[in-house]
């Protein structure tokens, strides 16, 4: 049966991996990519930087919000927003695939497509993986990347004086979750932003080298991810409303919806930029802008110098 036609179980397994590896191009860095027990990768720095995540289904995404295609470059920016962050240039990335049986063949070869695509604009390729069956839909991606001789940014080494910078886009995922929820579809740049991250990947090396002192990808909101670089470094974080862009896409959408755009900028995850702390009067890298400022420790998370009242982001289990 064509792997394009029918459900995963009447493919099978290996003519379902074939389909989704063949042909397809790795860049230098993997020497020996799927078909084997396992890939083996450069790691041209000696030391390998690694991330994981998982979604689910329902929790993470919804094929009925988004495409198989859009789902497979999302679970592939997520983690390699994690290596930018991190200051390391992504080299790969491992998938695990768990789904029902009665998944159509061509759902999955949509999520390869995806994984794919967000690969290549890192740079990188699918050195391999894993297929299993599961009761529900649930992908794991595994990336890895390199220092280039470079210290890797932490989030401990925020001291206070440092300005507050972010590069990528805050509040879009979080608009365009608002307009899904409301069921509608459009507009579509909003709602693709929900659908499907675009890091800045290149960002998080280009800060390492600009001397940053510490990143993280803001996966979970603004105000809660420099509430982790916050309690790392032992400082505190304020944030300055004047500073940030709020574009007014954004605005005639909260308009709509009745909400503040503001919200969404500061505890809207899903965007996955980056936010990192640089040495005062540092020379920021293309592309980063200042939005505040690192205090004192014991002054918490604030916004124009005032602790936040609303949720600042999100958080599993809750």
């Amino acid at each position: 049966m064509s792997p394009n036609n029918g459900t995963v179980a009447e493919t099978g397994e290996f003519a379902l991996i074939r389909a989704v590896t063949e042909g397809r191009r790795q860049p230098p860095g993997t020497l020996l990519g799927p078909g084997d027990d396992a890939a083996v990768v450069a790691a041209p720095d000696g030391r390998v930087v690694a991330s994981t995540d998982v979604l689910v289904q329902g929790v993470h995404f919804r094929l009925d919000w988004s495409s198989p295609e859009h789902v497979g470059r999302k679970a592939v920016a997520v983690n390699l927003a994690d290596i930018a962050a991190m200051g390391a240039t992504p080299t790969t990335v491992l998938v695990g695939l768990a789904c029902p049986p009665d998944t159509p063949s061509e759902v999955v070869k949509g999520l390869t497509d995806g994984m794919w695509a967000e690969a290549e604009r890192a740079g990188v390729g699918v050195s391999g993986g894993d297929m299993v069956r599961a009761d529900q839909l649930v992908i794991s991606v595994t990336a890895l990347g390199d220092l280039g001789d470079r210290e890797p940014v932490t989030r401990s080494g925020a001291r206070p004086g440092d300005v507050l910078a972010v590069n990528g886009r805050l509040g879009w995922a979080a608009a365009g979750l608002a307009v899904l929820g409301r069921g509608f579809r459009s507009p579509v740049g909003v709602v693709n932003a929900q659908r499907c991250p675009e890091p800045p990947y290149e960002a998080g090396p280009r800060a390492a080298l600009a001397g940053a002192t510490a990143m993280i990808d803001v996966s979970d909101g603004l105000l809660a991810d420099l509430g982790h670089i916050g309690e790392a470094s032992g400082v505190g974080i304020d944030v300055r409303t004047a500073d940030l862009d709020i574009p007014a896409r954004l605005t005639e959408v909260g308009a709509a919806l009745g909400a503040d755009p503001l919200d969404w900028v500061l505890t809207g995850g899903e965007d996955h930029a980056l936010a990192a702390t640089f040495p005062p009067f540092a020379e920021l890298p293309d592309g980063w802008r200042t939005i505040g400022v690192v205090t004192m420790a014991g002054s918490g998370i604030t916004v124009d110098g005032k602790p936040f009242s609303r949720e600042g982001g999100w958080t599993h289990w809750r």
